[in-house]
């Protein structure tokens, strides 16, 4: 998420860190650079234009040039900046002072609503609220079986209507099944289309009109750039937008779109997609996405994942084995693939702060991970729980088994016997 764009902003604010004095041509150079950077990533060039203005009144009236560290100065203002254009505080969403709040989620095909429409369910079902899904998008070949799976899996019920139901009638049905049985809210999955159009719209209208929905959430693609933006234009114009969920924040994206559609549409963004996965829904928080595109890292989103993603039973046992001193490598095994649930090893550094500039040089493998777990595996339950028992014959045997090199088995076995040395220095530290 944002690595293209915070690897070149670290490059350029980098230049500031380095000089022990800023002079105002210097600041204004820099900030050049920043606009060319901005303009690259695809970011609205109006917003651009704004926010490059922004951060150099701030930094001459400041007095940066006079200050002990200017270059963290200026990183710091760029910072700000990046946070107030992404939004004023956190966006959550609104709920209905009665009765079920009525979430629709619109947006042109291919924008990842229905999954979207599954996540957004799940999160809330872990907040204790009582969702329902409304599977309104009759066109698309599959969608309502889609979102039928999903709600089975997340364990959301799904109202797909009757044989031959219009959008409308779904709907309506929805409604009257969340009031009857007491959910608190109805997520509606809507029609797309290829693009936007006037039937599409007047079909929104009509089930904003039946449902009167508290939010109205315009899901759009991350890697359509500009394009998003123009879109969320058009949809806001016709329904009236209350916020946008961005998917596949995890690919390519230049974040362009993240960084325009609040400074042109005026509309906040509440969530991110992230990833494939049902978990893989974050709540917008603009401090700690500024901080993630200056690789300043994010350690509550990074605890916050793992609230969501990792077994507390399995924790809690982990735990115990540690300060048991009975941590084994199947133990180990166990922490890793609960590691790997939380997502791609590289996204988890870049989330801690200063590990995203210290990557290129530890030389992270993501295939590493699989092969140690293909060397743990190939053990016995013996020798997992007893590994100074592998003598050299045992060793070759589990490096033929796991098709690694006996040169990965002993390094594995002595990092891990460094981690049980750390984990007794740990344990001498904590309160009796």
């Amino acid at each position: 998420m944002f690595e293209e764009l915070g690897n070149r902003l670290d490059v350029v604010l980098g230049k500031f860190r380095q000089r022990g004095v800023l002079t105002e041509p210097m600041i204004r150079d820099g900030l050049r650079e920043v606009r060319r950077v901005l303009l690259e990533a695809d970011v609205n060039y109006k917003v651009t234009r704004g926010f490059v203005e922004r951060v150099q009144e701030s930094a001459l009236g400041k007095k940066v040039i006079g200050s002990v560290s200017p270059g963290q100065q200026i990183v710091k203002i760029v910072h700000d900046e990046l946070a107030t254009l992404l939004g004023e505080g956190q966006a959550t969403l609104a709920y209905a002072s009665s009765g079920p709040t009525v979430i629709m989620l619109v947006g042109l095909q291919g924008s990842g609503k229905t999954t979207t429409a599954a996540k957004l369910a799940k999160r809330l079902a872990k907040e204790s609220r009582t969702p329902m899904l409304a599977a309104c998008d009759l066109y698309r070949p599959a969608a309502v079986e889609q979102l039928a799976t999903l709600g089975e899996q997340i364990g959301v019920p799904v109202e797909r209507g009757e044989q031959d139901s219009t959008p409308l009638a779904v709907a309506k049905a929805a409604l009257e099944v969340a009031r009857r049985d007491g959910r608190t809210v109805l997520i509606v999955d809507t029609a797309g289309r290829l693009q936007i159009d006037e039937p599409m719209m007047e079909e929104l209208r009509r089930l904003k009109a039946e449902l009167e929905p508290t939010e109205i959430l315009l899901v759009a693609d991350a890697m359509t750039g500009q394009e998003a933006v123009r879109i969320a234009e058009g949809f806001d114009e016709a329904l009236g937008l209350t916020g946008v969920v961005l998917t596949k924040m995890d690919g390519d994206a230049r974040g362009g779109a993240a960084l325009s559609i609040r400074g042109v549409v005026g509309k906040p963004i509440k969530f991110l997609g992230t990833g494939e996965g049902v978990n893989d829904l974050e709540l917008t928080d603009p401090e700690r996405m500024a901080g993630r595109i200056l690789q300043m890292g994010d350690v509550v989103g990074l605890v916050e994942r793992a609230e969501q993603t990792m077994d507390a039973g399995v924790q809690e046992k982990l735990q115990d084995q540690m300060l048991r001193d009975r941590f084994t490598l199947e133990d180990f095994l166990t922490a890793m693939r609960q590691v790997q649930k939380m997502g791609p090893l590289e996204q988890l550094l870049k989330m801690i702060p200063g590990a995203a500039r210290a990557m290129p040089a530890v030389g992270l493998d993501p295939k590493k991970m699989s092969h140690v777990e293909a060397i743990i595996l190939s053990m016995t339950k013996a020798e997992r729980h007893k590994p100074e028992i592998l003598n050299g014959s045992r060793r070759a045997r589990i490096a033929k088994g796991s098709g690694r090199p006996v040169s990965e088995v002993n390094r594995l076995l002595k990092q891990f016997k460094e981690m049980q040395k750390f984990m007794k220095q740990m344990r001498g530290m904590l309160p009796v």
